[in-house]
């Protein structure tokens, strides 16, 4: 067990060696045509590091396995705040990265600026979001609950629509799965996901509400952890984790402490406020991009 975490973490480290040597062995750019090279260069970097997530995940869930189940997650801080860092720096090299090759897209969408859409709907970002979320819970369930937002369609701000279709995803998915399995053998309908979309003056907020029955107090501390999830990993020695897009219902123990990143690399934040015996409730906080700053790990 010992050897296969040890295993996982090297494949990634050797990722990232074989990207810095890339870097590094590139030579001067001295013309356009060094420069597209560069760009081709460093959207493949981009795609060799797509399953870094999902790697370190299987990585920390065995390291997980060979622990002393006595031991409480949240006094693991090191190794919390080694992710943190860990995974804030990787949103900031693909932001940077993807930023770089989408100003060199020939047809870049419209209001868009690299990576950032200057004119981006909330609400339209909420409702992909959770018709992806659920696809995936018809798939695993074979029904979903409904999604009702709340909001006007037409308000727009600058942000990346890239990482708040991810948040996004990541809430409705959880609250999906909650009213799922709580309403499973009931005869009652299940109640409907609602989100709703705030324009406040500092921030735009959206809420995720759901009656999926909460989480016990004393469970909240171990929700943005890398070591707790509620449902079976779906991970193993075994996945294929040449797919990217191996996404299932829950089970990682990411999801949630790696929004909350996603938030705070452009000044936001995520709270999940329960009511135990009754639903769940996410604040998602999205800043302005007007004044952010880059939270450098």
């Amino acid at each position: 067990m010992r050897f296969e975490h040890r295993f996982l973490g090297s494949l990634v480290k050797d990722w990232y060696l074989d990207s810095f040597r890339d870097l590094r062995a590139f030579p001067e750019i001295k013309s356009m045509k060094d420069e597209r090279a560069f760009t081709d260069m460093i959207k493949a970097i981009k795609v060799r590091h797509n399953n870094v997530v999902p790697t370190m995940a299987l990585g920390v869930q065995q390291l997980k396995k060979g622990m002393d189940p006595k031991i409480v997650y949240e006094d693991l801080d090191e190794i919390h705040q080694f992710l943190d860092r860990f995974y804030m720096s990787r949103i900031g090299i693909r932001m940077l990265i993807g930023q770089h090759v989408e100003l060199h897209n020939p047809n870049p969408p419209p209001h868009c600026v690299g990576y950032i859409h200057t004119k981006m709907s909330p609400v339209e970002v909420a409702r992909n979001a959770s018709e992806d979320a659920r696809s995936i819970c018809f798939r695993e369930y074979g029904s979903a609950p409904n999604v009702d937002i709340y909001g006007d369609p037409d308000f727009t701000f600058p942000y990346v629509p890239a990482h708040l279709h991810l948040m996004m995803f990541e809430l409705v998915k959880n609250s999906l799965r909650a009213v799922q399995e709580r309403f499973m053998d009931s005869d009652k309908v299940a109640p409907p996901i609602r989100i709703i979309v705030a324009d406040g003056l500092e921030d735009v907020t959206i809420k995720v509400s759901d009656e999926g029955g909460g989480i016990p107090r004393s469970g909240l501390p171990k929700i943005f952890t890398y070591l707790y999830s509620t449902a079976k990993n779906p991970l193993d020695e075994h996945s294929d984790l040449g797919v990217a897009d191996n996404v299932t219902m829950a089970g990682y123990g990411y999801g949630l402490p790696i929004s909350r990143l996603y938030a705070r690399y452009f000044g936001g934040d995520l709270q999940i406020i329960s009511m135990e015996g009754y639903g769940t409730d996410a604040y998602l906080h999205l800043s302005r991009l007007g004044d952010s700053q880059e939270p450098l790990p």
